[in-house]
This record gives structure tokens, sequence and C-alpha cells, in this order.
């Protein structure tokens, strides 16, 4: 029998003879009663974490601060069952939740909520938006990842689950702090706090945090900065409570978040006749691999040769960049309307804009002196470029949501529910507006001010889009006391999503100076599509090629739980959950603009148990199996050569089919002796793409490639996942302070990323040993002082943490790396009541 099998059995046996959830907290709690004293907002009320019949991982604020979590891209490390795909950057983290990822322009398998309040909406294809931004991670009361579908109670249904980043809320003292850290890569980090009670029924919260520091991509290229990578933004947070009555609060937060960095790039790894071999892997002549390939070839072979590290790239982008900014008011309004009702109405409104540009696939090609058997000069052959267009900004979104609860409770205390309406509005403040400079090296696309490839065959693809969310749901759930022990939950949600798409996708053509319509299936001037003539226009941003296109979905979802307390400490559950998420509008993707949604039900079985004495913790478990129809699944469209220069190379999504996943989670924690503890997290996930039905391929692609094939796993769902983390607090007397020491291991098996066209072994990202550290003096000598340790990656482990089959198109093989070592220092200074 496998080793993956075995475990799987023995986790099963472990569900059913004493099940527990899923849960982490933060270190210094004792941990008898860590689950009896967290409170959690997983049904939108205050609960103990353990009445709460849900599969949930917590940490708070002193854990996030432990464990060096500072960004989206950090969380996945601690989170067994939570994957994070930051491959454009960690302040565009998008999460999977049991294997559901979010793919290009898609809505997120993952609800990111802060404060209740969904993130803002950016319908980018590099996952802009839509995540726990910077800035986001500082100040906290505590990180809740919800797995598993949450569409009932939630405002926006996703498939995957939900993450609950739950801010300080001002307090009734005057306290606060402030935090410096430094560490390699220059790092510099200051954050800092101050809650001010102005009076018994007003009180304020002030926060801040900047942080900057070097990449760790060294750019070997001389062309632009000489570090990509870095990570350079601020943030500020204003919360006041305002007790407007005895029974009527008002909580309002104001927040704002900028980074300007110099983005991420992928690196070249692979391609035939390089000094990787896979000389005998055939080109398709019609394409341009036969000429791209070996430049990629003599890049790497470049690299070979000034003896490059594993974190050193080529960049041929003289200014790239990766600026965002985020703000937004939420306003939270409770009414304790009567001691069994109480209603609370949350409006919120944020704007998001991105401006970037960089290589989409880290190419630095530079040809030879005669290349291709005519006469020229030594030069670069660029490929493909992505830079903000028209309107000076890639992304540019607002988004409203208004949400009324009523929570009530029967007299008799046995019946607790809640009722709702929601509503999310999201428009564009302008066109989203792209230029992918495809085969060209522009310095101004705007002004055309750019350098055609040796060949002739350039192209601006200049990609105008506004895209228009209206979200609506109606829900009721309630749970009801049979008696002191069951208890049986049922909830309800219809949601109407709709979705339009207005775009003016526009070529522009350098060798003939014309510029015409993308979208050659609406605006063609020839017979047919087969002979097709593009309509000429104008600009880049022409009205006479604006196309709108409509989606609209509607939907129930719905979830029954039965759960059962055979004592005061152990809670066992089962549940039937419907998840749905709406589908997505991508215009560029001329022929396939349109995915339907998807839908999944899950089946769950768990429970949470915890025990004291002098052996106390929690052993909790979860054990789940995905029906999953529909799934939206990314695949690679391959121009076919005749619409080169018309088309560009799409990743398109399509409604696959239908899948199945089933796995199992398992949380434990406990004090072996006095001053150490042990909290182990360990997910088990088995997936399976069960059909593949993609749609017909339109003539302007010669291939449809989705990342998975019938009968594989699905993409970024890793089989075996272990997070292991120890903390030894030395027995010192109180007058010195809290010194403690703590460790955290993680397992990740390899996982497959998408198809591979050349290299078999390249689209599996490799298993995972990560180890990160940490070391703290809290209260140094009784003092108001804390000092602490940490490193991250501290084996300084190296691999692809995505890989990228860019064969089809420039006949090599590339991936964004992982992040090195890190390490720092933190001293922090608290003052107050």
């Amino acid at each position: 029998m496998k080793k993956s099998a075995y475990l799987t059995g023995a986790a099963l046996i472990q569900a059913i003879s004493l099940p527990a959830y899923a849960q982490g907290t933060g270190s210094e709690s004792p941990a008898a009663s860590d689950a009896d004293v967290i409170i959690v907002t997983a049904r939108r009320q205050e609960e103990r974490l353990q009445d709460v019949p849900i599969s949930i991982t917590v940490l708070d604020q002193e854990a996030v601060a432990k464990r060096n979590i500072y960004n989206a891209g950090d969380l996945g490390a601690y989170v067994p069952s939570l994957s994070t795909n930051a491959n454009f950057g960690p302040e565009k983290s998008s999460f999977a939740i049991r294997g559901f990822i979010q793919e290009g322009r898609t809505s997120p398998s993952v609800g990111v909520y802060f404060a209740d309040v969904v993130a803002p909406r950016a319908n980018t294809g590099t996952t802009s938006g839509n995540g726990a931004g910077v800035g986001s991670f500082f100040d906290l009361q505590n990180v809740q990842v919800l797995k598993g579908p949450q569409g009932t109670l939630f405002g926006r249904n996703t498939t995957g689950g939900a993450i609950l980043l739950v801010p300080a809320k001002p307090t009734d003292r005057l306290e606060g702090y402030v935090e410096g850290s430094l560490g390699n890569f220059d790092l510099r980090r200051v954050q800092g706090v101050l809650n001010v009670p102005l009076a018994d029924t007003f009180r304020v919260r002030v926060a801040m945090d900047r942080h900057k520091r070097d990449g760790y991509l060294r750019n070997r290229s001389g062309v632009g900065p000489d570090r990509l990578g870095d990570t350079d933004y601020f943030a500020a947070r204003l919360s006041i409570v305002a007790d407007l009555t005895p029974d009527l609060e008002n909580y309002t937060i104001f927040r704002y978040s900028k980074s300007d960095t110099n983005g991420n790039i992928p690196k070249v790894v692979a391609a035939p006749a390089s000094p990787l071999g896979y000389a005998d892997y055939p080109y398709d002549l019609a394409s341009l691999q036969p000429l791209l390939g070996p430049l990629a070839g003599l890049q790497i072979a470049r690299a070979q040769a000034r003896g490059d590290g594993f974190w050193d790239v080529d960049n041929s982008l003289p200014d790239p960049r990766s600026v965002q900014e985020t703000w937004q008011v939420i306003n939270t309004t409770t009414w304790e309307a009567s001691d069994t009702l109480t209603v609370k109405n949350i409006v919120s409104y944020a704007e998001f804009t991105e401006d970037l540009a960089f290589s989409l696939f880290g190419d630095n090609f530079l040809y030879p002196e005669g290349l291709l058997g005519f006469p020229h000069p030594a030069g670069r052959f660029p490929v493909i470029n992505l830079k903000s267009g028209a309107t000076g900004l890639y992304a540019q979104q607002s988004t409203f949501t208004e949400e009324l609860q009523l929570i009530g409770t029967a007299a008799d205390g046995r019946l607790n529910w809640q009722a709702g309406a929601y509503l999310e509005i999201s428009k564009p403040l302008n066109f989203n507006s792209a230029y992918n400079e495809i085969f060209l090296a522009c310095d101004d696309p705007g002004a055309l001010q750019c350098t055609n490839n040796i060949l002739g065959f350039g192209t601006i693809f200049a990609a105008n889009i506004k895209n228009f969310f209206n979200n609506k749901g109606f829900y009721a759930q309630a749970t009801y006391d049979l008696n002191d022990r069951f208890a049986i939950t049922g909830g309800i949600r219809y949601t109407i999503d709709k979705m339009r798409d207005t775009s003016r996708n526009i070529n522009y053509s350098p060798a003939t100076g014309t510029f015409f319509c993308q979208n050659i299936q609406v605006f063609n001037d020839g017979p047919d599509l087969q002979n097709a003539i593009p309509v000429q226009v104008g600009s880049l941003n022409d009205p006479g090629c604006e196309n709108t296109l409509r989606i609209k979905s509607k939907r129930p979802t719905w979830l029954i739980n039965l759960d059962y307390k055979p004592t005061d400490d152990v809670l066992l559950y089962a549940k039937w959950a419907r998840g749905y998420r709406q589908g997505t509008i991508i215009s560029s993707n001329v022929g396939l603009e349109t995915t339907g949604p998807e839908k999944v039900d899950t089946y769950e079985i768990g429970a949470k148990t915890s025990f004291g004495g002098a052996f106390s913790g929690y052993f909790n478990v979860a054990a789940f199996y995905n029906d999953f129809r529909d799934q939206q699944l990314a695949a690679s469209a391959v121009v076919a050569p005749d619409f080169i220069g018309i088309i560009p190379p799409s990743q398109v999504i399509i409604n696959a089919g239908k899948s199945r996943i089933w796995g199992i989670e398992v949380d434990a924690s406990a004090r072996l002796f006095e001053g150490f503890k042990i909290d182990a997290a360990y997910a088990y996930l088995n997936t399976k793409l069960k059909s593949v039905n993609p749609p017909p391929t339109p003539i302007f692609f010669s291939e449809l490639v989705p990342v998975a094939s019938a009968g594989e796993p699905l993409a970024q769902s890793p089989k075996n996942r272990l997070t292991v983390t120890g903390t030894y607090t030395l027995p010192l007397d109180e007058s010195i302070g809290d010194i403690s020491f703590g460790a955290t291991f993680t397992h990740t098996d390899a996982n497959k990323i998408h198809d591979q066209r050349l290299t078999p072994t390249l689209f599996r990202v490799k298993s995972t040993q990560l180890l990160n550290l940490n070391a703290e003096w809290a209260s140094i000598m009784g003092q108001p002082i804390d000092l602490a340790f940490f490193m991250t990656n501290a084996t300084n482990q190296k691999r692809l943490i995505y890989p990228i089959s860019a064969y089809p198109t420039v006949g090599a093989e590339l991936g964004y790396l992982n992040v090195p070592r890190m390490w720092g220092f933190r001293l922090k200074y608290r003052f107050g009541e």
C-alpha cells in the first residue's frame, strides 16, 4: 500500500473515532483554553471557535508577527489547505483552498473579507485586486481561514472558502506601540499604533505600516533596475467607534495603501539546444519556435557563462514597475433593537488603481549579426511586454457594497437565526487599459515610439476594457437546538450576478502604420473569417472598435448541518453545502469571450475536541468530498499562423467538465510540558479531473491546451501538506521577561501546474521542506520593550514556484522563483494603560 493511502486511511479512522476541526492560534495562550477563549465570526456573529461547525484555521496577531506574515503570499506556508499564487508578486497573490483555484480574469474562488467587507474588485489578467493587498496584515485581531463553500452568509459567492481579516477595534484604553525592523536585503520597516478614548462613547485608533526591502532578483542584463522582486509600500488605517446610544454603535474604518515596486519577472530556464538539452524536441516550423528557441538557448548560455546564481534574471525593460493604490471606507452600524433582535448595516466604498510594466516571459533575446542569413547588425528581439495603456492605468475600479443583517434569538434561546440582503456594484473609473507590445520594443507605445523586430511583424495590442459588476443576494440561516446535545442548521441564499464588458481592443502594425480592430469576428471587412480583413480605425483607443458583452446568472446556494455534542469538549458535525462562482467575460479571447458559472456540492464530516490537565491541548479533524461541475479551467490558446499579429496569444477560460476533490484536514495542539507547545496541521488532498469537454476551437487558434487532462490531478493541488510549529519559553522570573524560541517546518508534496510541452519534470512544482525560525524576548527586564529575530526559508531552498509553458509561443520554458532566505530583527516599544 502506498504511504499516502496509509496516511489517508489512518486519518479516516481518526475522523470516525476522535473527530475534530482545523485551527491555529497564537503560541502563548494556554492550549487547554485556546479553543474556549478564541472568538471567531465565521457565521457573521461572534461565537466560540469550538461551537462553530466549520473547518477553520485562526492566527491571531501574535502568531502573524512571529511567523513574519506581512503579505498574502506568506499566509499559505502556515495553513496546509491554503495555497497562494504569488507569481506576479506577493501584492497580487490569489488564494486556493482545497484545490479551488482562481485562473486569470475570473472571480476569486476564495473570498477575502476585511472587517466583513469583500475585497475591492479588479478584473485583470494578473489577479490584481480581489485579495489581501499590502498593509492588510498588521494591527489585526486575527486572521480566519474558512474552508469550503461559504456562499450562504458571505457577500460574494465562492467555491473554495473565505479568508477573514479582522482588524483590531478601538478600545477604551490609551495605548499603542512603535515597532521597527531591520534585516537582510536592506529591510527597513516601521509600524505604529495609537489608541485614544476621546470620550466614554468615542474611541479612535490610528495605525500605519511603512515597509521597504530591496529585491531578491538580481538583474544581470544591464537594462533597467539592478533588483526586482522588491517591497515598497505604505499603509494607514483610521478606526472610529461611536456609541450613539447605549444600544446603537457606529464603527467606521478609513484605510489606504500604496505599493510601488519594480515588479517581478520569470526566469528562462530551458530551451532546445540550450545547455539543458532537448535538442531533439521538434519545432513547429509554421511558428516562431525555430527563431526564438535558439535565442532563448543563447540567453541561458550567457547566464551560465557569467556564472549566474539561481536568483539572477535578465530584464529587458528599462522601466519595469508595479504600482497599486487602494483606499476604502467601511461603516458598520449595529442596533441592539431588543434582547432578542440585532439590526446591523454594513456599507463600504473602495477604489483600486494599478500602473504596471513588466516582461511577460522574462526574455532578453539578443541575436547575432546576420541572423537568418541576411545582413543586419546584432540586436535585441523583444517578445511580449505588458504596460499600462491609453488611460495611464492598467486597472481602475470602484466597488460599493451594502448589506443589511437581522440577527435574532428566540426567547427560550433554542433558535438563533439571521437574514439579510446584499448588494455589490463595481464600476470602472475609466477604461482599464493595457498595451501588449508583441515582438516590439517601445519607449512610448502611446506615442507609437517603437522599434520593430528584424522581421518587421511586431504589433501593439491595446486592450481598453470596462467591466461592470452587479451582484445581489438574499439569504437566511437558522440554528435550532433540538436538545442540549443536538442542533440542526439550515441556510439558503439566492444570488443574482450580472457582468458587462465594454471593450475597445485595437491592434497597431508599425510595418503598415495602420490601426485595426482586434475582434475580427465582430469587425470584419472580408467575405468570411477565413478571409478576414480587419476593420481599420484611427487610434489605439478608437470608439469604432467598441463592443459590449453581457452575462447573467441566478443560482441558489444552501447549507444543511447537523451537529452533536456528546460532551462539553467534543463537537461532531456533518453537513452538505452547495457552492457557486459566477462566470466571466474576457473580451480579448476572440471566439471564447464568455465563461459560465461553476458549482460544487460539498459533503463534510468533522468535529472539535479539546482536553485539559497536565497534558492539554486539542485534536481536530475534518473529512470532505467535493462534486465539482462546470469547472472554470484555463487553457493556452495557440494562435493559428494566419492570424499571428491579429489575434494575441491568449489564456482562455473554459467550463471544462467535472472534477472530484476529497481530502482530510487535521489540526492539533498540545503542551507537552511546562513552557513547550507544539502545533501541527496536516492536509491530504486527492483531486481528479473526471472529464474535459472543451468548446470547439475557433478558427483563430490552432489548438487549445487545458492546464489539466481528464484523469489527471488538478493544478496547484499538492496531495500531502504538513506544518509543525514548536515553541519553547524559558522558565524565567517574570522580572526578566519572556524569552521564547520557535520553529515552523512545512512539507508540501510536488504538484502539477499545467500540462508540459518540453520538459516533463519542469511543470511539477518540486516538493518543499520549508523551515522558518523565530526568537523573542518580550517585556525585557520588566520593561514594555520586545525584541525579536525571524528567519524565513532558513535552508535557502531554491525552486520554481510557478513554471510557465511558453514553448508554443517562444520555444522556451520559464518560471517564477521562490523567495530566498530572509532574516531580520524587530524592536517594539509598547506604551499606555
